[in-house]
């Protein structure tokens, strides 16, 4: 019985590469949440940082993938994703050090943090490409939505403990130490990655063509799918106005709400409990629904969460913050795992890296403007005001899924599975039509 078989007839848990990655990525994600925290609180309380600084430290952090995200896909295409997500976590180890080590040393400034958050921004772009496009290379295609449910659901484990675990760090040991904890984590993560059996094939150099032509096939792929196109303008839209507000939250929560770090950490955790739920409960919720109504549906209940980030000024901050963070985290779960398993299972596998690069650069390329936005909207109307008009931003994310065939279906199409499955490399450099 071959391996592939035996993978269909069993859990993923028994499969030896899924738990590789299951692993890497949980200690990953868990070191990404101490950081997530450690450095804006860094920043505010140890330099000071002003409203437009934060919108600038953010942006930076995402720079990249307005910068590079759509070359990096077709790179990603070319090289072994395996070897992309060893040097990656421990690059970005190596450089988030720097900063415990400039604090030690007593000449940590801002123009450090934008380095950092830069450089590692720019390494995390090859890294997510990567990380998304190996799963399909490793795990059957009926597996993926399983598998993306479990790498979400721990995943989600590390934004309920992760933020106060890395509030109680701050307090304890201090933020640029927290920072090194982090690095830790990403040299681990990178280990258990290394033990991951499975042979990628390579395109050979010879046949490859220019990387314009290859970057046009991703975007071609991506923009000539009527949903994959509603889908990309939902989450590029979301993302936009997340980062505006997020750019300020830290600076709102700490100065505006007059609320410690610890209780930040307490928030974030509680909120957090709401995206573990949905991933344990996303496919029973698209069954219910229909799989195509899951993503409008949830797309609307994700922007009626934010919501609560700028009422919480008005009434008891912290069960408001907890309870609208909740509902936007099981949301926008459950958001993630449905189109995330579509476009991994429409997408033929030669084609994959710059598919999702393709998307990132779309999604996320409006990351670092929404956060300059953020930042500068706060320094001139104020930081409240400034949330205010990026919670408006969340009510126009929605509508190109609502209005759209996807609040009519139930099932998603499935009818490039069988080109996925059966073309090779040779066959399928050029996308399929949709």
């Amino acid at each position: 019985m071959s391996t592939s078989t035996l993978a269909k007839r069993s859990s993923l848990w028994r499969h030896h590469d899924f738990r590789q990655i299951w692993m890497g990525d949980t200690i990953s994600v868990f070191g990404m949440q101490l950081i997530g925290l450690a450095i804006p609180v860094l920043a505010v309380q140890l330099l000071q940082a002003t409203p437009f600084q934060m919108g600038l430290l953010e942006a930076l952090g995402m720079l990249a993938f307005l910068l590079i995200g759509l070359p990096a896909g077709a790179w990603v295409d070319r090289w072994r994703k395996k070897r992309v997500l060893i040097w990656g976590d421990l690059t970005r180890a190596a450089l988030l050090l720097t900063i415990p080590a400039a604090w030690l040393l007593d000449v940590l400034t801002l123009e450090q943090l934008y380095v950092v958050a830069f450089g590692t921004g720019c390494i995390t772009v090859f890294f997510d490409v990567a990380n998304q496009s190996y799963l399909p290379e490793i795990i059957e295609s009926d597996q993926l939505g399983e598998g993306n449910a479990k790498l979400q659901a721990s995943q989600q484990t590390a934004t309920v403990v992760g933020p106060a675990l890395a509030a109680g760090l701050i307090r304890w040991i201090g933020s640029p130490l927290t920072i090194a904890v982090t690095s830790a984590c990403m040299a681990l993560s990178s280990l258990f990655v290394s033990r991951v059996r499975h042979e990628e094939e390579v395109k050979d150099p010879g046949a490859r063509r220019p990387l314009k032509i290859e970057i046009r096939e991703g975007l071609s792929f991506v923009l000539g799918h009527d949903l994959l196109r509603r889908i990309t303008a939902c989450t590029g839209l979301s993302n936009f106005a997340n980062s505006a507000v997020g750019a300020l939250l830290v600076i709102y929560v700490l100065r505006t709400l007059g609320l410690s770090e610890t209780t930040l950490g307490f928030i974030f955790s509680a909120a957090a409990v709401g995206g573990l739920l949905g991933a344990v409960s996303s496919t029973r919720f698209a069954r219910l629904v229909g799989e195509g109504r899951a993503i409008p549906l949830s797309a609307l209940l994700f922007t009626c969460g934010a919501l609560a980030t700028p009422l919480a000024a008005y009434v008891s901050p912290v069960p408001t913050l907890i309870i609208g963070g909740f509902f936007m985290s099981w949301a926008v779960i459950v958001y993630n795992i449905t189109q995330v398993s579509f476009r991994q299972r429409l997408c033929p596998k030669p084609l994959l890296g710059r598919m999702n690069a393709s998307i990132r650069f779309l999604v996320w390329g409006p990351i670092p403007l929404g956060a300059v936005l953020g930042g500068t909207l706060g320094e001139v109307l104020g930081v409240l005001p400034a949330i205010w008009v990026g919670t408006g931003l969340y009510a126009l994310s929605a509508l190109p899924v609502l209005f759209s065939p996807l609040i009519g279906m139930r099932d998603l199409p499935r009818e490039l599975d069988a080109l996925a499955a059966s073309t090779g490399p040779a066959d399928a450099e050029g996308p399929p039509s949709p």
